[in-house]
């Protein structure tokens, strides 16, 4: 994730391992220990109460940490100690803030134990009253998307990679010019108390690249259900310097034909030369709470390092907070408006 170089970006490491921290690439102003007396620079032991408490202990650091943002991403390996019980207090400090506050974790592979799936779980359900959105990503989601010959060290990866583009995907439409640019208030009235979300990426290549990267988006196995229960959906599409208008709406058509009349969405597209003739698309379902509510059900969607808990921080520049946005076309900034007749 810090390797990809996200623009607006600041990225936090957060651990009560001082040791696990010197390994890390972010850099050392910007690695967070917590729990200082409790642990006296361990680990958690995989216990997330000791991983709560430290980073109850280091609330003022947190605190200082995360002041000046507009909107905080907490990232973790949920199933451990210092990730699973650190991350909800993490993100309940940052909420309480005023801060845009976005979850995006991942749960164990079934070969890690029972021990961390109970664990991970309890640690979600911690996590889901403290943020504004929350994306759970289930690691053994991913066995569907790779080969069986696949090296357990390039799976992880992957896991991770998934984290990288759902930060990515948000983040690149606030603080990325593009060809629609879009106003942070935007996405905070989707995001904001969103509760549980989903995520899909799609990328493809070829003469109808757009369409189909938008069409392997909504089939992700991310998605456990369909977007159309989505009260709000914000995607991103991104694509190299001859992307088109017209794939821009073609892109658009599938997804808008699929959701809610009602729902609200937010588009940006991206240019990144070094993608080349590939587009890539992002999108984030979210205002599922209802239906958690009235069902009495939470909606489920890897592996960072076990223990970590990562906090991305988007800091806009100040010329995007006080420029003006483009207009957005009514075809592409409509409010969940199918072009076509639902059947």
């Amino acid at each position: 994730m810090i390797e990809s170089s996200m623009k607006g970006v600041e990225f936090w490491i957060v651990n009560t391992d001082v040791q696990a921290m010197r390994m890390s690439p972010v850099f050392p102003e910007q690695r967070l220990q917590i729990g200082q007396e409790l642990t006296r620079g361990l680990g958690a032991g995989g216990n997330p109460d000791i991983g709560m408490n430290a980073a109850k202990e280091s609330k003022e650091a947190i605190e200082d940490a995360v002041y000046g943002s507009d909107m905080v991403f907490v990232t973790a390996g949920m199933g451990g100690g210092t990730g699973t019980g650190g991350a909800p207090v993490i993100a309940g400090i940052a909420k309480a803030m005023g801060i845009l506050t976005v979850g995006i974790v991942t749960t164990p592979f079934s070969f890690e134990g029972r021990r961390r799936a109970v664990q991970a779980q309890e640690g979600i359900a911690a996590l889901r009253e403290n943020v504004d959105t929350l994306i759970v990503i289930p690691n053994d989601k991913l066995l569907t998307a790779v080969s069986p010959s696949t090296p357990v060290t390039e799976a992880f990866n992957l896991a991770d990679d998934i984290l990288r583009q759902g930060v990515r995907g948000i983040s690149d439409i606030i603080t990325i010019p593009g060809l629609v640019n879009v106003d942070f208030a935007d996405v905070r009235a989707i995001m904001a108390n969103a509760g549980s979300s989903l995520m899909g990426i799609g990328t493809a290549t070829g003469k109808t690249r757009a369409r189909d990267a938008a069409l392997n988006a909504i089939q992700s196995p991310l998605l456990d259900i369909g977007i159309e229960r989505a009260t709000g959906i914000v995607w991103n599409i991104t694509g190299g310097s001859d992307l088109t208008l017209f794939e821009v709406n073609a892109a658009a058509e599938v997804i808008y034909d699929l959701v809610d009349p009602s729902a609200n969405l937010i588009f940006g597209a991206v240019i990144d030369p070094s993608l080349g003739g590939q587009v890539s698309i992002t999108l984030i379902a979210t205002g599922f709470k209802r239906q958690e509510e009235s069902e009495g059900r939470p909606l489920q969607a890897g592996q960072m390092a076990q223990g970590d808990a990562g906090l991305g921080m988007n800091r806009r520049p100040s010329s995007f907070l006080e420029g003006g946005s483009v207009e957005i076309p009514e075809f592409l900034r409509k409010k969940g408006r199918s072009r076509y007749p639902r059947a």
